[in-house]
């Protein structure tokens, strides 16, 4: 299928900023971290467990420009992550050399960030029609192999990637940096010099508890499982009438502000590559 360009009314535009997605941060993260490749590189070379907050900050940054950040902005940007990877290496947990750059770990992380929009109005909006998801599929493939996802690691339609997503997801179990990432969401450090140290540590028991509740409810079930982590009818129910009322509320913004901070952020960014003298004003 030919894909439209990534403007105001496509799938893609209309969907991948949504607020919402903000609540699959953490789920996002384990599905990526449960490809040992991708668990490997993290472990050695992400500093997300010394500072979570800045590493995604700087992933929701990244994500913005190639998908709202024009063309030329995309490109720079999927250069900028491809020269950053290529020099992740190491041993993964078997013994075995890895690289990021491996082509089946790289199409995985792209796997995951394609499906979190999707996931986002399953959980928090409405379902997408078979039509929007076949452009919206399309379009994310183009910002694939703008990434440098190779053809052949990019199942032609709708249908085939969700085989393909729900395979991979069955060949993973847990891992160290799973358990690394549970630990972090437990003993998240304070994200901001301004708020006591006091004040934070019952914050941080809360977002704890909240941070897992919404991971443990959308994460696939049997790899919530396999990974050790509980789930109950009780939770269950709790968590439709949590998702209920994100529902409610995204209803009631219009469909073109529910992304307008990444929008924003994105064009930012645009605008601070091209006068990089700026970042020195930013905190």
């Amino acid at each position: 299928m030919s894909a439209p360009p990534i403007v105001k009314g496509t799938a893609v535009w209309r969907y991948f900023g949504d607020f919402r997605a903000g609540l699959l941060v953490w789920q996002v993260l384990m599905l990526q971290v449960a490809h040992p490749v991708v668990a490997a590189g993290v472990r050695d070379h992400s500093n997300y467990v010394e500072d979570p907050w800045t590493r995604l900050m700087q992933t929701a940054a990244s994500l913005s420009i190639y998908i709202y950040g024009g063309p030329a902005g995309a490109r720079f940007e999927a250069n900028r992550l491809r020269e950053l990877h290529r020099s992740f290496t190491g041993v993964d947990a078997d013994g075995h050399r890895y690289s990021a750059l491996n082509p089946a770990a790289y199409a995985w992380v792209h796997a995951t960030l394609v499906m979190v929009p999707v996931d986002t109005q399953r959980f928090f909006g409405h379902p997408l029609s078979d039509a929007e998801l076949g452009e919206y599929y399309a379009q994310m493939c183009d910002v694939g192999r703008l990434l440098g996802v190779r053809d052949k690691d990019l199942p032609p339609d709708w249908p085939s990637f969700e085989r393909y997503y729900a395979e991979a997801i069955a060949g993973f179990g847990t891992n160290e940096t799973i358990t690394g990432l549970l630990e972090t969401i437990r003993t998240v450090k304070n994200p901001s010099r301004w708020l006591p140290e006091w004040a934070w540590k019952p914050l941080r028991r809360w977002q704890h508890t909240a941070q897992l509740f919404v991971m443990c409810a959308t994460l696939p079930p049997e790899f919530r499982a396999r990974v050790g982590l509980q789930w109950t009818d009780r939770q269950q129910r709790r968590f439709d009438r949590f998702s209920a009322f994100v529902r409610a509320v995204g209803t009631l913004t219009p469909v073109w502000a529910r992304s307008t901070l990444v929008r924003t952020i994105g064009r930012l960014n645009v605008w601070l590559r091209a006068h990089p003298r700026a970042y020195r004003f930013l905190p």
